[in-house]
């Protein structure tokens, strides 16, 4: 299984969108963003998604060129403003490292955004392809493994083609 087609996808993508998910998890968006038709308990909207997500569980950091910046054990106090320096950059490389593979994505401001899971299993991040590729990625037994994406009949009605905006 190649990362090629995955990292073609997100190079010159801008970060729209980045938001935490339960506990620790780190969702970033990249792209354009169809907002969320969910709507929570207390009535406020979901979360929008981009052309492409990528979820990292737990186990997460920011980089610096020479220093972390900040990750899932930082004071979560410190997430709001780390996430807010990733967003409107853009992706210059991805890659997957490892034994069993973890996800590094760069951007053009020269952060880092890296998994690394540090608990028994499996590394715990997945790639969601919305456009062109209608696919995930994501590891299962130490492998890469892809499964195509099964369209979302909601998302598809409400979404504006980009030729339209």
């Amino acid at each position: 299984m190649s990362f090629a087609p995955f990292e073609a996808a997100l190079v010159g993508l801008p970060v729209s969108h980045v938001w935490r998910g339960h506990g620790s998890a780190l969702f970033l968006e990249f792209g354009d963003l169809i907002p969320s038709t969910r709507v929570r308990r207390d009535g406020s909207t979901g979360h929008p998604t981009g052309e492409i997500t990528l979820m990292i569980e737990w186990s997460w950091r920011i980089e610096k060129p020479r220093s972390i910046m900040g990750g899932s054990w930082s004071d979560e106090r410190k997430w709001l403003g780390m996430f807010t320096k990733l967003q409107g950059s853009r992706v210059v490389g991805a890659k997957t490292f490892g034994a069993l593979p973890e996800i590094e994505v760069s951007l053009s401001n020269g952060l880092r955004v890296v998994s690394f899971m540090t608990a028994e299993g499996q590394p715990e991040w997945g790639l969601i392809c919305r456009g062109s590729m209608q696919r995930t990625l994501g590891v299962r037994g130490g492998r890469l493994v892809v499964q195509e994406l099964t369209p979302n009949p909601v998302l598809q009605r409400t979404a504006t083609p980009p030729a339209e905006r």
